[in-house]
């Protein structure tokens, strides 16, 4: 399968698949900005010969100190981390919950970083006749089988997606605020937030930077807006004294000084943000309705992913689907992977035109070929 190691991109993996070059593929199967890093991005690499020779700063000063002007938050609320994952599993390994709460489906890093400290995990259903939405109702019964359970408040930890990966739904804001209310305690990633047009009234690092201690992370990711995976950059926002023991606990330099330059590069790109979201708000419904007309079920979403269904009629699966593209040079998810959806359900990033119409005149052919019971 395309997901060797647990995340779409891969494209060694898919080049030994499906025996096509790496740089033959049109890949939908990673949710990166198609725009290709900010223009600073290139500038940083030019000159960032002159600075190799010496130590990152280990308090990465710089970059938390633009993403606390960013966010308007104090400095010392902000934790750069290698990626979102580290931050993940710094937050499990700190706080050490006596269960994690997931909401499936979901990214699958929560329950790994659960896992691996051998915490148990509860999971809450996130049903597609719901729109794959988190309701009040779903969360109040869980938190109700947890204390019949004898799991006292705010001991357990749960790890929410807003917008959520793989459906691209947002969380309500009422649901996270019961949650606080109740004395809970909630990690939000907010890695996709950046795509949302209204990202401001969705995000919760406001609240996350004062007010309820070691209740309420958020987490963010740069590799996905600005297209820089190669350089693991993510950050967290939470109570100033949380943020010192996370701080406390994570591995020395474990954010290189080509990292804290770049991300103080793409910060300063007005431009580049406003390109992005001009791109999205146009691509992303007129892929929606193309999906459709093709006779996939397709889920509600706010960024740059699609989630869609194959319908029985098609009598094909996630896994054939992907399969068959993948021969064909066009890479996408195959999002049965993911716990709490059936054998039907893909991913595929949003892309431009050009692209997205190779991808549907190439979808039209399998599916036809699937109609007629040919390969």
């Amino acid at each position: 399968m395309l997901e060797k190691f647990g995340h779409g991109g891969d494209l060694l993996t898919a080049a030994g698949l499906y025996g096509l070059e790496a740089g033959q593929f049109v890949d939908f199967s990673a949710n990166m900005n198609p725009h290709g890093p900010p223009d600073a991005v290139r500038a940083v690499l030019q000159r960032y010969a002159e600075t190799i020779g010496s130590y990152p700063d280990p308090a990465v000063r710089g970059l938390r100190r633009k993403l606390a002007l960013h966010h308007g938050v104090e400095e010392g609320s902000v934790l750069v981390g290698n990626g979102a994952a580290e931050l993940i599993d710094l937050v499990v390994r700190l706080l050490l919950p006596s269960e994690v709460i997931l909401a499936q489906p979901c990214f699958v890093e929560y329950g790994d970083a659960a896992r691996k400290c051998g915490i148990p995990i509860r999971t809450v259903a996130l049903a597609a006749e719901e729109r794959f939405a988190l309701t009040e109702q779903a969360v109040r019964h869980t938190m109700a089988n947890m204390r019949d359970q004898g799991i006292a408040t705010g001991t357990a930890l749960w790890f929410l997606g807003s917008p959520n990966n793989p459906t691209g739904q947002l969380i309500d804001a009422g649901v996270i605020r019961l949650l606080l209310a109740e004395g809970e305690r909630v990690v939000l990633d907010e890695a996709f937030m950046d795509f949302v047009a209204e990202e401001k009234a969705y995000s919760f690092i406001s609240e996350a930077a004062s007010g309820y201690g070691d209740r309420l992370i958020v987490i963010r990711s740069m590799t996905k807006f600005y297209a820089i995976p190669g350089i693991r950059l993510g950050y967290m926002v939470a109570d100033e004294a949380l943020i010192a023991g996370l701080s406390e606990l994570q591995v020395p330099w474990s954010v290189n000084s080509l990292a804290q330059q770049i991300g103080e590069a793409v910060l300063d790109d007005i431009s580049y943000a406003e390109r992005t979201m001009a791109w999205l708000k146009e691509e992303r419904p007129w892929l929606t309705q193309q999906l459709e007309q093709l006779g996939l079920d397709v889920a509600p979403g706010h960024v740059n992913y699609v989630l869609f269904r194959i319908p029985r009629s098609f009598n094909l699966k996630a896994s054939e689907l992907q399969q068959l593209m993948g021969e064909r040079g066009v890479l996408i998810r195959d999002a049965s992977h993911f716990e709490g959806l059936g054998e039907g359900y893909c991913r595929i990033a949003v892309r431009f035109r050009q692209e997205h119409e190779l991808l549907l005149q190439t979808l039209r052919e399998v599916l036809a070929g699937r109609k007629a019971g040919g390969r």
